[in-house]
């Protein structure tokens, strides 16, 4: 019998009389959230937006505010001009960078044939002809100088029909200026068509002002180079990935120091997100994931010194520290979230090691909202591993009573599973629906070593699945769960995942919900827009005989292989712009379903992407998700 250890961890535990309410999905909907933009040079003030959802208009409105660093006197603003140090302008203040798209090919029906104004055809000579939610127009993102003495612009990827900032997801991060304002380093993918599909070889490249020649500062390394940033020394310094293809590769720290690139968290067993350096240029702080959360943590630049670069965990708790938004004094100033709480603003004191919460946008709100219970366990997998689980319990949670619980199956595949706040897959609200909540921290997850985290490539259908099953069979023999009432949910691979469990679950599950999950491997592989992902995580082509892994893929992982042991009801989402999994996915598994005389619902969302977007959207997809439920689990 696999042993089960148990960390009760009590987020909160609140009397039914403490609080009245629970979370509900229009109530979610109702909360601020909130986004950093930056401090004062003094570093005495945070300044902030806050979005707030309109359903009327569908829109999500801003307000911008400024509050001390203590968190103890703010004030609406009219706007963030000329507050906030814009990285953007050169060291003495005469050039600024921006970005906008330019075009550069023919794609279009009418750049061939002017007169056919009215057409809307797309020609395409090689892939990368769409991309996550749009079709390639033949325009770039292109980095662009303004001199702000005549307001005259250059664009230093002029004629390239290269990306930077890099699509779909790029911004200003991508670019920054050197210390001295005579050259601008910029992250840029220069591959074309089917070659920029196949590749993740990003580097960083310089552009000098005054000779207008750039330079490949990275050309050696074939994997991702990203987010470059000079410390307060002059060193540039940005993130890496080693291996081409491979988007979810151990991400490092590169510092550049006297010619030589110097890899600060080599010997770390984690994968960097975001970092930024301390004002005196000795240490780099950054988030990374460890054991189901985000934490911040701290790596020593030894420069000339002697010594070898030490990483240190600075925080530790049950919460996410999402980012990093700068220094005041001894203070970090960052973003946390948790399972009960959306994104606020904290300093922690580097010193005294205290928090501080600057931002209050949603005490109100939760003020009289009950806050679901947190459990951290630890089971042991079926290979004799141990494996984290977070398990959330409804409010006022009865242990003599019993309860329909619901295997949450993360994406990405190897995305973190930790103290996130969703405004969609929001785990306190569907524990305040009724439902216990399983989180396993399956194999493909970061923040338990980089073996863990590789172990889910070429292997979606195999030890991973197993993983799934532990967990729900561990909690399964808790008295309060009830086991005629088991469901699985989740998206993108987590979608995948239930697919894939639908197949061999031996009835363990009465409900499915899938959200634009993969079905078929092979329809995915010919129709998905970053080829790297598929190459790296399925081993290749299927039609590829002599590919050993990529066959073994396609025979034994395809969740379109076991459609004829399909037996339980399952509800299927798909956003109609979703290119990343694209929409014949979902399409594809509703058939079977039907076809079969499997109760099923398909929900098209025909605007929506890989994500749910819009509000109203929004709304109804969790109007469906708990509409389903209740009919396949709580009323049965």
């Amino acid at each position: 019998m696999k042993k089960l250890l148990i960390l009760t961890l009590s987020i909160a535990s609140l009397s039914a009389n403490a609080q009245n309410k629970v979370m509900t999905k229009e109530l979610l909907w109702e909360l601020g959230r909130v986004n950093p933009v930056g401090l004062s040079a003094d570093g005495k003030f945070l300044y902030y937006a806050v979005g707030t959802p309109n359903m009327a208009e569908n829109k999500i409105n801003s307000k911008f505010y400024q509050v001390t660093i203590d968190g103890k006197k703010g004030k609406e603003l009219e706007s963030l001009e000329g507050l906030v140090i814009d990285k953007n302008v050169s060291a003495d203040g005469k050039f600024k960078l921006s970005d906008e798209a330019v075009k550069i090919n023919k794609v279009l029906g009418k750049d061939y044939y002017p007169e056919m104004t009215e057409s809307n055809v797309y020609i395409n000579d090689g892939l990368d002809y769409r991309h996550w939610d749009t079709y390639n127009d033949g325009t770039f993102n292109h980095v662009f100088i303004t001199n702000l003495e005549n307001n005259q612009k250059v664009d230093i990827l002029e004629g390239e029909a290269f990306n930077s900032p890099q699509k779909p997801f790029g911004g200003d991060q991508d670019y920054v200026w050197s210390p001295d304002g005579k050259s601008v380093i910029y992250v840029s993918k220069k591959l074309e068509g089917t070659a920029y599909a196949l590749s993740t070889n990003a580097d960083l490249y310089e552009y000098n002002l005054e000779t207008k020649q750039t330079t490949n500062l990275t050309p050696d390394n074939k994997g991702y180079d990203t987010h470059p940033q000079f410390s307060p020394n002059g060193e540039l310094s940005w993130l890496q990935m080693k291996s081409d293809g491979y988007e979810a590769d151990k991400n490092d720290i590169i510092v550049r120091y006297m010619g030589a690139d110097m890899n600060l968290t080599a010997n770390w067993d984690g994968t960097v997100d975001s970092f930024v350096w301390s004002a005196n240029g000795e240490e780099i702080y950054f988030t990374a994931a460890v054991d189901g959360t985000i934490q911040l943590f701290e790596v020593n630049f030894p420069g000339r010194k002697r010594i070898a670069p030490t990483v240190k965990q600075i925080t530790n708790g049950n919460f996410d520290v999402t980012s990093i938004v700068g220094f005041s004094g001894d203070k970090v100033i960052v973003t946390r979230t948790d399972f009960n709480t959306a994104t606020e603003v904290y300093s922690y004191d580097l010193k005294s090691k205290k928090w501080n919460q600057i931002t209050h946008v949603n005490d109100a709100a939760y003020k009289d909202i009950a806050k679901v219970k947190v459990e951290k366990r630890y089971v042991t997998t079926t290979d004799g591993k141990k494996m984290l689980v977070w398990v959330a319990l409804p409010p006022n949670f009865d242990p003599n009573k019993k309860y329909p619980t619901l295997l949450y199956c993360q994406g990405g595949p190897q995305s973190a599973l930790t103290q996130f706040y969703s405004f969609r897959w929001n785990i306190q609200l569907m524990a305040s629906e009724g439902y216990i909540v399983v989180m396993p921290n399956r194999r493909g997850m970061p923040g338990h070593g980089v073996e863990w985290n590789e172990a889910i490539s070429k292997d979606w259908g195999g030890q991973v699945m197993q993983d799934y099953l532990t967990a729900i069979d561990e909690l399964a023999k808790e008295p309060y769960v009830d086991n005629d009432k088991l469901g699985a949910i989740g998206a993108s691979y987590g979608g995948y995942s239930v697919y894939y469990l639908a197949g061999i679950h031996d009835n363990r599950f009465k409900s499915f919900i899938s959200h634009c999950g993969v079905f078929n491997l092979e329809s995915m592989y010919g129709t998905t827009e970053e080829m790297f992902f598929t190459n790296w995580d399925s081993g290749g082509a299927y039609w590829d005989k002599n590919n050993e892994a990529a066959q073994k893929t396609y025979r034994d992982f395809n969740p379109k292989n076991n459609v004829d042991k399909w037996n339980t009801p399952i509800l299927v989402f798909h956003g109609g712009n979703d290119f990343r999994v694209p929409i014949g996915q979902g399409q594809e598994a509703f058939q079977a379903a039907q076809l079969q005389g499997i109760k099923s619902r398909f929900v098209y969302l025909p605007e929506e992407n890989h994500w749910v977007l819009k509000p109203q959207n929004a709304q109804i997809w969790q109007g469906e998700f708990f509409r389903w439920l209740d009919e396949t689990l709580k009323q049965n």
